[in-house]
């Protein structure tokens, strides 16, 4: 398997405890993404887009446990019924909004990440392509629709 590091993730957010959980949390916060030179061609017509899914590496992320106590809830759930930053494969994946491309910086808002993040991967946000019509949303149901401001609290610094 090879995955390539493409960029660097800046966001003001130099610690995991006060991190926004989610995009939605980080609602009009403001990084950027510095790509490196070789990638720098590929994000051609990317401006064109009001949002891109950015896929990165957890990289302060260490060691998981198959189920958690998530952000949104009291009880013990499995690991892949979260979003959980400590994980097997720490990928993590946000939805994030697209300001503007200045060649090799991209400027974006509604940051969920750490400052310094790796940046693995890029795709464009098209809901024709990603909007579920029905869909389900398990034990979160009753509580997706609660979220404000929500951020790291710092439980998942813990190895539980």
């Amino acid at each position: 398997m090879k995955i390539r590091q493409i960029g660097i993730i800046h966001t003001p957010f130099k610690e995991q405890q006060g991190t926004p959980i989610q995009p939605k949390m980080g609602k009009g916060i403001s990084g950027t993404i510095e790509i490196f030179d070789e990638y720098i061609p590929a994000v051609k017509d990317l401006d064109g887009f009001s949002h891109i899914i950015l896929l990165f590496y957890l990289h302060k992320s260490d060691g998981f446990n198959l189920e958690v106590v998530p952000y949104m809830d009291n009880k013990l759930r499995g690991l892949f019924a979260t979003r959980a930053p400590r994980r097997p494969s720490p990928i993590g994946l946000s939805t994030v909004r697209l300001i503007r491309v200045d060649g090799g910086t991209l400027y974006i808002e509604d940051v969920d990440m750490l400052d310094g993040t790796p940046l693995l991967d890029i795709k464009p946000y098209v809901p024709a392509f990603d909007d579920v019509e029905k869909f389900r949303t398990g034990w979160l149901e009753d509580r997706a629709s609660k979220i404000s401001d929500k951020k790291d609290d710092g439980r998942f610094d813990n190895k539980r």
